[in-house]
């Protein structure tokens, strides 16, 4: 009885985000779906990121968390428009389902905005099981963390299309082996683009916002199609 629940909730999810799908593609909105665990500097990831595209960029943020508008307070520094969903409100979820963002998109002008950063909640398990309605997902991984974290949590690092090594300032002080940890990831999933960087610094950002402008075009070049 169990499985059948789970398998419903899954089926109704997946409806929901192919709708999401839809209206992000008929408005030509990337839209990136950055996962990690609590702690990887995910949120200055993206502050440093959205400080380097825009204006250019046209960006807008969904923050997931459990409790408190921290990160979101964080984001809005930027300019960008961000909206703040609180899980606690609804069973305190570790994870953003397609309809949370349906709805959370209503308070967003879809058609001032060129990209859609969804903020999952901080988790390596459960937001890597639910679509959201995304183009591409990310997943922040710290050099705080252990290098044996892809192999600990393969799902998240399988269903990501990039990955990101932060916190590479603090490489001479701690006992971490990068490139194993590039080689695991790897393992998990062959030929994904790690990009590893300072949030703090800036260092090695460049391609990592390279790469997100490209998928930004590209969206709407098949949108235009």
């Amino acid at each position: 009885m169990e499985i059948k629940v789970v398998r419903k909730v899954l089926d109704v999810n997946e409806r929901m985000a192919e709708q999401n799908r839809r209206r992000f593609a008929e408005k030509g909105i990337f839209v990136l779906n950055v996962m990690s665990s609590p702690g990887s500097g995910k949120t200055s990831v993206l502050v440093k990121s959205l400080q380097h595209m825009m204006p250019e960029i046209r960006p807008a943020v969904i923050v997931g968390d459990i409790c408190t508008s921290n990160d979101a307070d964080r984001l809005s520094v930027t300019g960008s428009p961000v909206v703040q969903v609180n899980t606690d409100e609804f069973g305190g979820d570790c994870h953003l389902a397609a309809h949370v963002i349906e709805k959370a998109a209503e308070d967003i002008d879809l058609d001032a905005i060129d990209l859609l950063i969804v903020e999952n909640v901080g988790n390596l398990v459960c937001p890597a099981e639910f679509d959201i309605g995304e183009d591409a997902r990310a997943v922040v991984l710290s050099v705080t963390e252990g290098e044996d974290k892809p192999l600990k949590y393969p799902l998240m690092f399988r269903e990501c299309n990039a990955a990101v090594l932060n916190k590479t300032d603090l490489l001479p002080y701690l006992d971490y082996d990068i490139k194993a940890a590039e080689e695991n990831i790897l393992q998990i999933h062959p030929d994904m683009p790690v990009f590893k960087m300072s949030a703090k610094t800036g260092e090695g950002l460049e391609p990592w916002i390279e790469w997100i402008k490209a998928q930004i075009r590209a969206k709407k070049t098949v949108c235009k199609d």
